[in-house]
C-alpha cells in the first residue's frame, strides 16, 4: 500500500515538471516569434536555442531556429538545423525546399537538385522547386564554361561568366575565390580583395581566406590592413604555418615604416632615412611596399639637403606610382639641386593629374621664379653657402668673401672694377640673407633688391655694410674718373 502511494506521488511530480517545462518552451517560442517580428534576430535566436534544448525532438523548433540563422547570414548553422528537421520528419517539404535553395546559392548543384526532386516527388506541381531547377540546370552548365575560359587564359570572359553565376549562387565561396584568381591574373587586386573578403564572411573558419586577403592587401601596399587580416587568421589558428611567419614579417615592416613616419614628423631626417632603407632590405619583391620606403627617402634626403640621393629615391618612387604629392617632392629635390627645368616638369605633371593641387600650383610658380632669378643674382652662390645655411654661417661667409674681394686689394683697372662689382654683390647677398623677410622673398623667387621691383632699400652702401659687420682694416681710396 505504501509502495503504491510512492509511485503515485512520483507520477504526479513528473507530470507537474513536464507541464512546467512545456509551458517554458511555449513561452520561449512566443518570445522568439515576437523578437523575430521586431527584427531583433539575436534575441529571437537565444529563445529558440532555449526551446530546442527544452524539446530536442520538435522539428518545428529546429525549423524556426534555422530560419533565424538564415536571416543572420549563417548558412552553415541553418543547414545543420534543416538536416535535423528532415531527420525528424523526412516529408516536411518546406525544410527540404529551403535546404535546396541554400545549397543552390552555395553552388552545390547536385545536392540541391536531389532536394528539389524529393520535393517534386511529394508535390509534383511545386512551383518553387520547378523554378529552382530552371535556374539550377543552366548554372551548372555555365560552371563548366568557367573552367574552359580559365584554361584558355580568357580571364575577362571568366570574370563575366562567374559574375552571372554569382547572381544565382551568391553564397558560393568557391565562385568568389575563382573570380578573385581571375582578377589577380588581370592585375585588378582591389576587386580580388573584395571577393576574398566575402569568402571570409561566408566561411566562419576560413584561415586560408584570411591569409590570401592579407597577402593581397600587402601587395597593394596597405600594410595596416594586411596586419589586421593576418591577425584574424591567427585568432582561428595561432600556429598557422603560413599566417604566423607572414604576421612576423608584416609587423616588422609596419614598425619600420612607422619609425620613418615619426622621425619625419619630428624632423629627425637621419632617423627617418635608416628605417626606410631597412624596409627596402627586408622587402625586395613588393613594389607597392617599396614605394612607401622610397617616398620617405625622397622626402627625408631632400629635407637633409642631400639632393642627389633625394632625386634618386624620388625617381624610384615615381617609377612605381606617379602621384601628385610624390611629383612635388621630386620637384622640390630638383629645386634644391637647382635643376629648374626638371622641377618645372614635375610640378606641371602633378597639375595634369590634379589641376587643383595647390602645392603643385605654388611650387610651379616658385620654380619658375627661381629659374628666372638664377639668370640674374643668386645670393647663396655669391656667398658660397647652401640654402639651408643659418645666419651665423652666412655672416662668416660674407666676411671671408668681403675681405677677399674688397676693392682696396686690387690695382686700378679691369681687376679693380671686377672686384667692385663682386664686392657690391657680396654685400647685397649679406643684406638679403641676414634679413628674414628679404630672405623669405628671395627663397620664393623674388629679388628684394631688384630695382624693377620698387621694394629695394634706397641708398644701399656695400662699404657701410662691411664696416657694420667687420671693423675694416682697409683704407678706401676710390677714384672716379
Amino acid at each position: 500500500m505504501y509502495g503504491l502511494l510512492i509511485v503515485a506521488l512520483l507520477d504526479l511530480t513528473l507530470d507537474v515538471v513536464g507541464s512546467v517545462s512545456q509551458a517554458e518552451i511555449t513561452k520561449h517560442l512566443e518570445y522568439g516569434r515576437e523578437f523575430l517580428a521586431k527584427g531583433q534576430l539575436q534575441d529571437a535566436l537565444s529563445h529558440y536555442h532555449a526551446a530546442v534544448e527544452g524539446d530536442p525532438s520538435n522539428y518545428l523548433t529546429y525549423y524556426k531556429r534555422g530560419t533565424v540563422y538564415l536571416a543572420l547570414g549563417k548558412a552553415k548553422f541553418a543547414l545543420l538545423d534543416l538536416d535535423k528537421v528532415l531527420e525528424l520528419k523526412a516529408d516536411f517539404t518546406p525544410a527540404r525546399l529551403q535546404r535546396g535553395n541554400i545549397l543552390l546559392k552555395q553552388a552545390h548543384f547536385d545536392e540541391a537538385e536531389n532536394d528539389f526532386h524529393d520535393v517534386l516527388a511529394l508535390e509534383p506541381n511545386n512551383r518553387d522547386a520547378l523554378n529552382a531547377l530552371d535556374r539550377l540546370y543552366p548554372a551548372r552548365e555555365d560552371m563548366k564554361l568557367v573552367d574552359i575560359f580559365v584554361y584558355n587564359g580568357d580571364h575577362i570572359a571568366a570574370v563575366q561568366q562567374i559574375t552571372r553565376l554569382i547572381e544565382i549562387c551568391p553564397w558560393s565561396s568557391y565562385l568568389r575565390e575563382r573570380r578573385a584568381e581571375c582578377h589577380v591574373a588581370l592585375g585588378d587586386f582591389m576587386s580580388a580583395v573584395s571577393d576574398i573578403r566575402s569568402t571570409t564572411k561566408l566561411l566562419s573558419d576560413n584561415t586560408e581566406g584570411f591569409f590570401k586577403l592579407s597577402t593581397l592587401l600587402y601587395r597593394l601596399g596597405d600594410v595596416d590592413e594586411a596586419l589586421k587580416e593576418i591577425r584574424e587568421c591567427l585568432k582561428l589558428d595561432p600556429d598557422h604555418k603560413q599566417c604566423f611567419p607572414f604576421y612576423k614579417k608584416i609587423r616588422k615592416i609596419k614598425k619600420l615604416l612607422q619609425d620613418a613616419e615619426i622621425a619625419l614628423e619630428e624632423k629627425d631626417y637621419d632617423a627617418c632615412i635608416d628605417p626606410a632603407r631597412r624596409v627596402l632590405t627586408q622587402e625586395p619583391n613588393e613594389p607597392k611596399v617599396q614605394f612607401m620606403a622610397y617616398h620617405y627617402l625622397c622626402k627625408c634626403y631632400s629635407e637633409n639637403s642631400e639632393a642627389t640621393q633625394a632625386i634618386s629615391n624620388c625617381q624610384e618612387a615615381l617609377n612605381i606610382r606617379r602621384e601628385p604629392s610624390v611629383l612635388c617632392d621630386s620637384a622640390e629635390a630638383y629645386l634644391a639641386a637647382e635643376m629648374f627645368d626638371d622641377a618645372i616638369r614635375d610640378f606641371k605633371e602633378a597639375l595634369e593629374i590634379d589641376s587643383n593641387f595647390q602645392r603643385a600650383k605654388q611650387g610651379l610658380q616658385k620654380a619658375q621664379q627661381r629659374q628666372k632669378l638664377s639668370e640674374s643674382r643668386d645670393y647663396y652662390k655669391i656667398l658660397g653657402v647652401p640654402r639651408t645655411a643659418n645666419k651665423r654661417d652666412i655672416i662668416k661667409a660674407y666676411r671671408k668673401a668681403a675681405q677677399k674681394w674688397h676693392p682696396d686689394n686690387f690695382q686700378e683697372g679691369d681687376e679693380k672694377k671686377r672686384a667692385q662689382k663682386k664686392f657690391i654683390d657680396i654685400a647685397a647677398a649679406k643684406e638679403v640673407l641676414t634679413d628674414d623677410e628679404k630672405r623669405a622673398k628671395f627663397d620664393q623667387g623674388e629679388d628684394p633688391l631688384d630695382p624693377e621691383s620698387g621694394r629695394h632699400q634706397q641708398g644701399f652702401n656695400p662699404f657701410q655694410e662691411f664696416h657694420h659687420f667687420h671693423g675694416s682694416p682697409f683704407q678706401f681710396k676710390f677714384h672716379f674718373n
